[in-house]
């Protein structure tokens, strides 16, 4: 953990080691976020394994802020030099099917014979148990078993496809480094890690939970587009407008006046905004209106309104608004990538290196734990590694 001396030049969790096996979406996007938080991450790749990034390896940001070691992990050399770096390590943080570790002599039993403090934590779709434990999946499968995906989209066509954020991203990355950082402050008293069973079908169902309990209360309709964020509420919707799309999240009273008031509208017939049986004929009425003007006209007149309209952004756009890059919300131009979030006061987190290709800077890091140059040589000889 960070020091006193650390205030103000490093991240919160300056001091944490973490070793990452290379894995595919919340793997990767976990290690990255502890990283930034400024742990020394060390990831171990397969080596001879091709790339997991569909292209530049060199712009997979989720790889940045850490070192790399390619590793024969079925190699007798590289499961040893494995269980060496788990002894040292404070977080081991895998995404492998359920079993996997255990076939590659590296599963908990044996990681906490190593390091009783270890913090274990296990990324998978499904669970470590369970009838689908072993089954294949991606981020629409979970969201759809868990009910997420029925309340997304039109009525009167089938769900959308939804980027991979309910479920890889929130209910994966998210929910895995929640269930590290409460581990590492419950080993702070118990003195003993633990495994974490991070399943995406649990984290992208607990994202639900005010829809279940919006549900339960009898407020929110099994009906697609009817209910007060999905579509069905004329004042909490997108729009086309004439050359491209506006948000409008116009909700609570003060913010609905003021759109009707942008628009134009008279207040006194768009009263009762919480009726549902109005919200379809005045949907029609600001789909017309909005389509009579271009998008970044619509911008300019809810300038002086605090109505909650917004202009719907490209990734282009997003990355040169005027909002986002003074308030810092990326980096970079032609290679633009959200910055670190949330912002410290004291201990501010940061990219700390470019995306790493594998085995990139994983010298200097096996030294920095304390692996000696002559077993670094030796294992670079018998090919077993790769540390550039």
């Amino acid at each position: 953990m960070a020091t006193e001396g650390d205030e103000g030049t490093t991240g919160p969790l300056s001091g944490l080691r973490i070793v990452e096996f290379a894995g595919l979406g919340p793997t990767p996007f976990a290690a990255m976020l502890l990283a930034d938080y400024g742990a020394d991450v060390l990831r171990i790749d397969r080596k001879g394994q091709p790339p997991l990034s569909p292209g530049d390896g060199r712009q997979d940001f989720l790889s940045r802020s850490r070192s790399s070691v390619a590793l024969d992990i079925k190699s007798v050399d590289g499961r040893a030099l494995a269980r060496q770096l788990i002894g040292k390590a404070d977080v081991l943080l895998e995404g492998y099917r359920p079993g996997v570790m255990e076939r590659l002599q590296l599963g908990p039993d044996k990681a906490f014979a190593l390091n009783p403090r270890l913090v274990y934590a296990r990324m998978t779709g499904w669970g470590q148990s369970g009838p689908l434990a072993q089954k294949a999946g991606h981020d629409i499968n979970y969201v759809a078993l868990t009910g997420g995906l029925h309340m997304m989209g039109s009525a009167d066509a089938p769900p959308p496809v939804p980027l991979n954020v309910v479920g890889d991203f929130g209910g994966g990355g998210m929910v895995v480094v929640s269930g590290i950082l409460a581990a590492l402050v419950e080993r702070q008293s118990s003195g003993r890690g633990q495994v974490i069973d991070a399943a995406m079908i649990d984290g992208a169902a607990l994202l639900l939970t005010q829809l279940y309990a919006w549900r339960a209360m009898g407020f929110w309709s099994p009906e697609r587009a009817s209910n007060l964020l999905d579509g069905g509420a004329y004042f909490y919707r997108c729009y086309e407008t004439a050359d491209g799309y506006v948000a409008v999240g116009a909700i609570e009273p003060q913010f609905h006046a003021a759109l009707i008031a942008g628009l134009g509208l008279n207040l006194a017939d768009f009263a009762d905004h919480m009726n549902r049986a109005l919200w379809p004929e005045r949907t029609r009425t600001l789909e017309a209106l909005l389509k009579t003007r271009t998008r970044d006209e619509w911008v300019s007149v809810f300038e002086p309104f605090d109505a909650c309209v917004t202009p719907v952004l490209t990734q282009d756009e997003a990355v040169q608004y005027a909002a986002n890059t003074q308030r810092s919300v990326f980096t970079g131009v032609d290679s633009a990538q959200p910055n670190p979030a949330p912002r410290f006061s004291r201990t501010p987190a940061q990219i700390r290196s470019a995306p790493t290709l594998p085995g990139q800077g994983g010298y200097a890091a096996l030294k920095a734990w304390g692996v000696s140059e002559t077993e670094i040589g030796a294992l670079v000889s018998r090919d077993v590694i790769r540390a550039d």
